[in-house]
């Protein structure tokens, strides 16, 4: 299980790799990679500025991922969040979860992204052509994450 909060991007390909091959046990890998968008609320996005508390943000991840691996036989986890100020096209988070069965790494990996959307504690500040605003919690991350409340 890793965590990791930085300004750097990082290499897909070699997140992947690793965790793909920690373990002669692993038969699947499934991840999800975000990435800023051009276009938020109808208006143009510039850039996307990512705040966060050091530590506090840290620990919120590794909830889930603890949460996650108490739900779903998990061999291995990943949770990598840029912070900082990015543009349209840039990765902002990957999340990577192994198994021995590919469902077990579904279910985890959907799992992790809704409660990183909703649990995991980052301000997010749009700049837009008219000005910055910041960015609004959405219901559908909160219905998103309420469901695995009644479903494994």
């Amino acid at each position: 299980m890793t965590v990791r909060v930085q300004t750097a991007d990082f290499d897909v390909a070699i997140e992947l790799t690793a965790i793909r091959t920690a373990s002669a046990d692993v038969g699947a890998v499934v991840s999800f990679v975000g990435q800023v968008r051009d276009m938020n609320d109808g208006d143009t996005v510039k850039t996307l500025t990512l705040e966060h508390y050091p530590g506090m943000t840290e620990r919120a991840l590794e909830q889930i991922e603890t949460e996650a691996k108490s739900r779903w036989d998990i061999l291995n986890s990943l949770i990598i969040h840029r912070v900082g100020t990015l543009k349209p096209l840039d990765q902002i988070v990957l999340v990577a979860v192994s198994s021995a069965h590919r469902g077990e790494a579904f279910k985890a990996c959907e799992f992790m992204m809704d409660y990183l959307k909703t649990q995991a504690p980052f301000w997010k500040k749009e700049s837009t052509p008219d000005g910055e605003r910041w960015v609004e919690a959405k219901s559908s991350d909160d219905q998103a994450q309420s469901r695995w409340n009644n479903h494994d």
